[in-house]
């Protein structure tokens, strides 16, 4: 069965280019882009993997974040951010809110799936 992976992204080419990426690799995609949508499908629907932009229009990916791990998702939901605003303390921003690893912006295509399996893979140890 192809593992669900929603993506919380208000920029439509990164949106599209991840989404290309991850469904080439067999992943069923769910996208959203704002973060009150990402939060009610992510609730609707229980995806295994959850990309979040740092940047969105209506709250930002930490508040999301947070509203996503403490809400009644699986614990076995892996929580990714995603920015291109990558300041010193970001990616401890991050974790602090609930996500379980951090990619940045630009995404890589060539390694970009990779990374995602393996913040999932330590987040299942």
């Amino acid at each position: 069965m192809k593992s669900t992976v929603l993506i919380i992204e208000d920029n439509e080419q990164n949106m599209y280019m991840l989404s290309y990426l991850l469904q080439k690799n067999n992943y069923n995609v769910i996208e959203a882009f704002n973060g009150k949508d990402g939060l009610d499908l992510a609730h609707k629907h229980h995806p295994e993997v959850i990309l979040i932009d740092i940047q969105l229009p209506d709250m930002d990916g930490y508040e999301i974040c947070n509203k996503l791990s403490h809400n009644g998702l699986p614990k076995s939901t892996v929580i990714i951010a995603v920015t291109s605003y990558a300041m010193g303390g970001d990616k401890e921003k991050a974790i602090e809110s609930g996500a379980d690893g951090y990619l940045e912006k630009p995404i890589n295509p060539d390694t970009f799936v990779n990374q995602m399996r393996s913040i999932i893979n330590e987040k299942g140890k």
